[in-house]
């Protein structure tokens, strides 16, 4: 295993960002536009040619389920982008139908902007902390010279799968909850 390339990638996320609310364009986009910037926002976290990140096709399957809000005269607006970010990433783990449930549950307890904006802090951490598992700066890791990337692997894919249960546990407490 190249452990210098994992290295060097693991570097590139600590220095990764995700755009702020603020720092989303105030104009009003037309959907070339917003697949463009999309895709330059999240290329650091999902390699395009790997992972379709968002087409036209996708944008409007979301605005069909009502996932996204309709645009207005064909325009996207900041709104839109923030919805389309969070889900594209969340469509990396979680279905659609509970990517809605998990993004109705957060729009009950805040505003979009503040929902948005703790989305982009939690995402930005949790990418962050894979990078010190990888470089081994988390303080809470055993001193090690270089962690094992085949154990770091099988570390994540265990608590990816124990994350996204917990999701599905909330939502299917949430529909009970809705039902009563």
């Amino acid at each position: 295993m190249n452990t210098e390339a994992l290295k060097k990638w693991a570097e590139e996320l600590l220095n990764f960002h995700m755009p702020l609310w603020e720092e989303l364009p105030e104009l009003e986009l037309y959907m070339d536009q917003v697949i463009t910037l999309v895709d330059r926002y999240l290329s650091p976290l999902i390699e395009p040619d790997k992972h379709h990140l968002l087409s036209s096709a996708m944008v409007n399957n979301y605005v069909k389920h009502k996932l996204v809000p309709p645009p207005e005269k064909k325009r996207y607006n900041k709104n839109h982008l923030a919805y389309l970010i969070a889900i594209t990433l969340l469509k990396q783990v979680l279905t659609i139908p509970d990517i809605k449930e998990v993004i109705v549950l957060q729009l009950k307890m805040e505003k979009p902007k503040n929902a948005y904006n703790n989305f982009c802090q939690k995402q930005e951490e949790a990418v962050h902390h894979i990078a010190e598992l990888v470089l081994a700066k988390d303080k809470d890791l055993p001193k090690e010279p270089v962690r094992d990337p085949r154990y770091l692997a099988m570390e994540s894919a265990i608590s990816s799968f124990a994350n996204k249960m917990l999701v599905e546990k909330i939502i299917e407490l949430k529909k009970g909850e809705d039902n009563d």
